[in-house]
Formats: C-alpha cells, sequence, structure tokens
C-alpha cells in the first residue's frame, strides 16, 4: 500500500497503521488493481463490524499497515486475467478470505476458515473502507437483481451466523430459542433461528430499546429482564460479553445447546461447569465457508430473512469515526461506510 506521495492514482481509505485504537486513521492510498485471478471491486458500502472495533483496539490480529473493512458489497470494476471479463459491471459480495494456504487439512475438508495461515481482507490484506478493493475472483458471490443493495451489503455477517447455525443445523422446529445481544449478529442469528422453525426470544439490556423495538416490528418476541433459568432448548450468546454469556448458560435446559458467535477479545470467567452438569452441545462458527455462502445467499434471495430495517446508519468515508463510535457505543445496528 503507497500512501500519497506515490504518483498513481489515489483514494481515501480508513486505514490501520499501527498498535493502538489512536492508530486508525483516515489515509490517501494509491488505488489498487487487479492481477491474475483477481477482480478490483468498486465498493458501493461496506459495514462497520465488531470486528473491526477489535481490531481498532488490538483486540483481533491484523498485519498493520492495512485497509480496514470485510463486509464488503460492490460491482467489479476490472479485472487481471481475461477469462474473467464477464464479471466487469456486475454486483457482488464476497467471502473475506484473500488467501489460505490450500494443502492443510482444513482447507482440503472445505474448511478454509480454519486454516491457520489464512489471510483476510480488512485484517492482513487491504479491505473494504475504500473506493476500491480487490479479492480473488474465487470469493465473489453474485448479488441477484431482486435483492437490493441494503439487504446484499449484510450477507457477510449472515454468512457468519449461517456457518454457526446451519453447518450442521443446530435449531429444530418447535426450540425454545434465546438469543443474546441485540447487535446486528443477534438480529441476524435471531431471524435465521426464526426461519428453522425456533420459537424465538432476543435479549437485551435497558438501555437497547430501539434496537429491541426493531426486532419486535419483524416478529421476534425481545425482553430486557433476566431469562427463565433452565428453559431454552438452544441458546445464542452474540453479545461477546462475559455476563451474557453467563445468562445464557443458566437459561439453557438440560441437554440443551449453546452456541457461542460473539467474540468476547479477551479472556473471560463463566460458569463453565454448567456444560457438564447439564450436559450442553457447546459449539460455535468462526467467519465462514463457501457452503454457508450458498446457505446465504438462498436465505436472502428466497426472502427468509429481512435485512433492510438492520441498517440503522449510514456515513461517508470521510465520517467514518463517527460510525465506529456508534458500533463501539452499541447506537443503532448496522453503521456502513460508503466510500462516496
Amino acid at each position: 500500500m503507497s500512501l500519497s506521495s506515490a504518483p498513481h492514482p489515489e483514494m481515501l481509505a480508513v486505514v490501520k497503521i499501527g498498535p493502538g485504537s489512536d492508530n486508525v486513521r483516515l489515509e490517501h492510498v494509491e488505488e489498487p488493481t487487479a492481477g491474475p485471478g483477481l477482480a478490483r471491486v468498486k465498493v458501493i458500502a461496506t459495514g462497520i463490524c465488531g470486528t473491526d472495533i477489535h481490531i481498532a483496539r488490538d483486540e483481533y490480529a491484523c498485519d498493520p499497515p492495512v485497509i480496514m473493512g470485510h463486509e464488503v458489497l460492490g460491482i467489479v470494476d476490472s479485472v487481471g486475467s481475461e477469462a474473467d471479463a464477464a464479471l466487469v459491471g456486475r454486483r457482488f459480495v464476497c467471502e473475506t478470505y484473500f488467501s489460505t494456504c490450500g494443502t492443510c487439512d482444513w482447507c482440503r475438508s472445505g474448511r478454509r476458515n480454519l486454516c491457520p495461515t489464512r489471510r483476510s481482507i480488512g485484517s492482513f490484506e487491504n479491505g473494504g473502507f475504500a473506493r476500491y478493493v480487490v479479492v480473488p475472483v474465487i470469493n465473489l458471490h453474485e448479488v441477484p437483481d431482486g435483492v437490493s443493495d441494503s439487504e446484499a451489503v449484510l450477507a457477510e455477517p449472515l454468512a457468519c451466523v449461517a456457518q454457526a447455525l446451519l453447518d450442521p443445523p443446530v435449531v429444530s422446529a418447535g426450540d425454545r430459542v434465546l438469543v443474546t445481544g441485540p447487535g446486528a449478529i443477534g438480529q441476524l442469528a435471531a431471524q435465521v433461528a426464526m426461519a428453522q422453525g425456533g420459537i424465538v426470544t432476543l435479549a437485551g439490556l435497558p438501555r437497547d430499546t430501539e434496537r429491541l423495538a426493531t426486532a419486535a416490528g419483524l416478529g421476534i418476541a425481545t425482553t430486557t429482564e433476566i431469562p427463565q433459568a433452565n428453559s431454552f432448548d438452544v441458546v445464542i450468546e452474540c453479545s461477546g460479553s462475559a455476563p451474557a454469556a453467563d445468562v445464557a448458560l443458566r437459561s439453557a435446559r438440560r441437554g440443551a445447546r449453546y452456541v457461542q458467535i460473539g467474540i468476547f477479545g479477551k479472556d473471560v470467567t463463566v460458569p463453565f461447569d454448567l456444560v457438564l452438569y447439564k450436559e450442553l452441545v457447546v459449539s460455535s462458527g468462526f467467519a465462514s465457508t463457501p457452503t454457508s455462502w450458498r446457505r446465504t445467499m438462498a436465505l436472502i434471495e428466497q426472502k427468509l430473512v429481512n435485512l433492510a430495517p438492520l441498517i440503522t446508519g449510514r456515513v461517508p468515508i470521510d465520517r467514518w469515526q463517527e460510525g465506529f463510535d456508534a458500533a463501539a457505543a452499541g447506537e443503532g445496528i448496522k453503521t456502513i461506510i460508503l466510500p462516496g
């Protein structure tokens, strides 16, 4: 990545330039070009993820200097291989991996998300908080014509939820499901659980009234009270909060399933003996796989999830800090950055 002294066309980008949250800045950088097997995507919008806040705070691994942002929606602007020319001008969302080794046990079994040498956009390779981002062609998923930008920009976080809840399926029809944390991931998890036939309750704090109102408007039961202990067949922790994990573990019935999707970003203390005493099945989902992306695009195209109401903030790239501050403070549900 070249800085403003480079004699090439430049663009504004949100860059993690070094350790510490004060080392995330708006910088002039050189516009990228697409090499063989790669596509340059002109960004329509990129969502601000909780992981971006963790990266800013050095709570999630990254390799600075690097352009942040991985929830990318855009139009292919150019390609590095003539064989991919038909992609130009079409709208895509993309998987976050820029590269994996391709030879480890996990890559060979289709679980690239677990590759020890995986390099993803927004953390180890330049990401989508900029006008252009370059990604491997193999990672692109075309957005159907009937899907709006406001729906499509949430495809990547939805793919992460699908990885945790649909591969393999966690919720069965009639299951009583508790989701803790009414942020974007919690809202998506609640909708996916409902699509599987779950009877869902989304729990938050009193300060989450507006977020919970959005969920209620989509037909999801909500609460700001501590749920009754031993009353849910599936509990899905999406807040990345130790107190919420505590509540989720205590709310699970004997023989229930506990799913951890939220990132704590630090070591936490939870009543893990409850896993033993209740014989809980504990699972999770890290990032996404091609299979979870296929399920995601089907959920969106078949209108089994309602995504547009979850976009509660839009900021131009020169006001990126406002978006980060809102995400860090738990304001709204999903803020997206528009590169202009």
